[in-house]
């Protein structure tokens, strides 16, 4: 994800407070069948255009499950929480997870405990129907020490707490600085697979995010087996244009061994959730894009 992509997602800070009973669905899911969904900032222009003509389509396509990047004032696309589900649901769709950014500021530190617009942010996406809650962000004076980084994580755990009791799970979606950055001689992924507790905050693999820079998700998934219960999927081509020489294209057409790392994800990561995300569309509509990345992983037997 880019700066540009952080900032579309710090507008959708906001959220709520807990519901209590545990979501069944979450402590099944090692036993459910993978599922197949898009990010909506794969489309996000088109979102912010017209929400519901391109939900129309992305289910026309076959999409069952959508993941979005669009929470903003307690609304998802506009529409409170309870709306958007019904929304999903007549059009035979469910939002298993959605991306907010946790800002340092959600915690307060004086108190313990988390903002009100944090609550809300967790209770908005329990009542959505998710079941996943992601932060896509790590904040530059987070991770500027050891030090610094290892009091975030408590908050990160303190966080999958909180999810929790709202029958959810929160999770990180890694970037390319997860894989640039080092602390104490590690590089900031790896210092988050030990610091934060696998039993209260997941990992959402985005397997095309950190490929310019060195990351190789086979190694990941086979190096921390089990902690990857969502995978961003995506594909990397070389341009000049794109982040570190790369730049995301339609699935098949990059560089990526897509197939090798789902199967590893299955096998080994513990993937039940492979989510398409497209960010760069060469000559095509991010639309035309989202029905040919649809077409191929239905091809590849997702």
């Amino acid at each position: 994800m880019n700066n540009s992509r952080r900032t579309f997602l710090k507008t959708s800070a906001l959220a709520i407070a807990g519901t209590a009973v545990l979501n069944p669905r979450i402590f099944a899911a090692g036993r459910e069948k993978e599922a197949l969904g898009i990010q909506l900032y794969s489309v996000r222009d088109d979102m912010t255009k017209d929400p519901m003509g391109t939900l129309k389509q992305i289910a026309a396509m076959g999409y069952k499950n959508v993941e979005h990047a669009g929470y903003e004032n307690r609304k998802f696309y506009g529409q409170s929480a309870a709306e958007f589900k019904k929304t999903l649901a007549d059009l035979g769709m469910k939002m298993p997870s959605g991306h907010t950014v946790m800002e340092k500021d959600h915690w307060d530190e004086g108190k313990k405990d988390f903002t009100d617009a944090w609550k809300h942010t967790v209770e908005d996406s329990a009542a959505a129907g998710q079941l996943y809650l992601i932060s896509p962000w790590l904040d530059d004076d987070v991770r500027g020490s050891l030090d610094d980084f290892k009091r975030y994580m408590d908050v990160f755990n303190k966080c999958g707490e909180l999810c929790k009791k709202s029958g959810m799970r929160f999770g990180y979606h890694n970037h390319d600085f997860d894989f640039t950055v080092k602390l104490a001689g590690k590089r900031l992924y790896d210092l988050m697979l030990e610091y934060a507790n696998p039993d209260l905050v997941v990992q959402q693999i985005d397997i095309g995010n950190m490929y310019g820079v060195g990351g190789r998700a086979l190694e990941l998934i086979q190096q921390y087996p089990g902690r990857f219960p969502l995978m961003h999927v995506k594909d990397e081509m070389k341009s000049s244009k794109g982040e570190n020489g790369y730049e995301s294209t339609v699935l098949g057409k990059g560089v990526l061994k897509l197939k090798e790392i789902m199967e590893a994800g299955k096998k080994t990561g513990g993937t039940i959730y492979f989510i398409i995300e497209q960010e760069d569309y060469q000559d095509k509509t991010p639309i035309e894009c989202a029905k040919e990345d649809y077409v191929a992983m239905k091809k590849w037997g997702y």
